[in-house]
């Protein structure tokens, strides 16, 4: 009998899903983190605090969503995220976009977020950009993607582009799929 638990507890310990600022918003398989102590909040974690309690290179997954808009240090936060995820390993990212009412409306935002933000999270780009004074050790790939207002969604993809440059309110929130890209 002790065999059997013995490998079931090293799977688990295997792969460690986060879902930091969880707050009342668990997503089941992960670890739902967040600085409020609720009945859905796994861990309790205050991620303004460094070095947050999990190894480097422990994670396998990150889901993160609108906290980053919140954070007061980004740089700190995505460098933090780059040091827990294991090379290779997903984060996503949702926050509201940077000229949707929803990026301004609440006093406790501290930045926007455009697609543009997290080019400052790759090494390539900032080497390209002479930007290595930055004090980002962060490096990932990413795609993104957005939650359009449902009048936008329906329209074509020509006018949806459109909408999304001369605009404001056609995108609702933005989804970063980040990558961790593996240490030189």
């Amino acid at each position: 009998g002790g065999t059997k638990m013995k490998k079931k507890k090293q799977k688990e310990e295997k792969t460690l899903k986060l879902n930091l600022a969880s707050g009342d918003n668990p997503v089941e398989g992960f670890l739902n983190v967040d600085i409020a102590k609720l009945p859905t909040v796994d861990k309790v974690v205050n991620l303004e605090k460094f070095p947050w309690p999990w190894k480097d290179g422990s994670v396998d997954e990150v889901t993160c969503s609108h906290y980053v808009e919140h954070t007061i240090d980004l740089i700190a936060f995505m460098n933090e995220l780059y040091r827990i995820l294991k090379p290779g390993a997903k984060a996503t990212i949702v926050c509201p976009y940077y000229n949707s009412m929803r990026c301004w409306q609440d006093p406790t935002h501290k930045r926007a977020i455009s697609e543009a933000s997290m080019m400052y999270f790759n090494k390539g780009w900032r080497v390209l950009n002479k930007l290595e004074h930055y004090g980002i050790i962060a490096d990932f790939d990413f795609s993104y993607s957005y939650a359009m207002d449902p009048i936008w969604a329906q329209k074509s993809e020509d006018a949806r582009n459109f909408a999304i440059r001369h605009y404001m309110n056609v995108v609702n929130d933005i989804q970063f799929s980040l990558t961790k890209r593996e240490p030189e």
